[in-house]
């Protein structure tokens, strides 16, 4: 099995009368249409460096299989807010797998959606390693208790949210995490 040494977040929101159009429309804006994505689970590789969206789009070519971790929200209906949203967090040491979460949800602001998806991938990762803590804690205060534990590097996210249509045309939000560079095998 082959290793991504890279990854990049993007995401994008498209609308359309067809929502398959309204999803192609969103894969555009986020600049991953060309591809054949495959939508693979939660785990960050190990030593897999996260680049700019600009830079891993140029690894990319056309028609490729590509695997990512991918949030998708839609909605039809007037001023329906939609949100899309992947949480990132890895530990200190780069040699140990991370976490990635992907969210969606209906009728919450783009930085509370962000940061549930955030807080998501920390406290999968906090699990794997032993970290106690209480999951009725605010974010804020798990975010010190994990950081203050040595382990956390850093946590992440990034988050696409909109509102229906004013027309009722399909609106379409997506957030993804994209594995590039694909390199050694293990």
């Amino acid at each position: 099995m082959f290793t991504p040494q890279e990854m990049f977040l993007t995401k994008g929101v498209g609308t359309h009368k067809d929502k398959l159009a309204s999803f192609e429309l969103a894969l555009r804006d986020a600049g991953i249409q060309k591809c054949n994505l495959v939508c693979v689970s939660s785990i960050l590789p190990p030593n897999c460096k996260i680049i700019s969206k600009e830079k891993g789009r140029k690894t990319l070519e056309p028609g490729q299989i590509v695997f990512c971790v991918m949030s998708r929200s839609e909605t039809n209906e007037l001023n329906r807010l939609v949100a899309s949203a992947i949480g990132v967090a890895r530990i200190k040491d780069n040699s140990h797998y991370g976490y990635l979460s992907e969210y969606h949800t209906f009728g919450e602001v783009g930085k509370k959606c962000g940061e549930y998806a955030e807080d998501l991938a920390a406290t999968m990762l906090a699990t794997t390693l032993g970290i106690e803590f209480d999951s009725e804690t605010a974010w804020a205060e798990r975010e010190q208790i994990y950081k203050a534990s040595g382990h956390i590097f850093k946590t992440t996210n990034i988050c696409q949210s909109a509102e229906g249509h004013k027309d009722g045309l399909w609106t379409t939000v997506v957030a993804a995490a994209v594995f590039c560079n694909v390199g050694k095998e293990n």
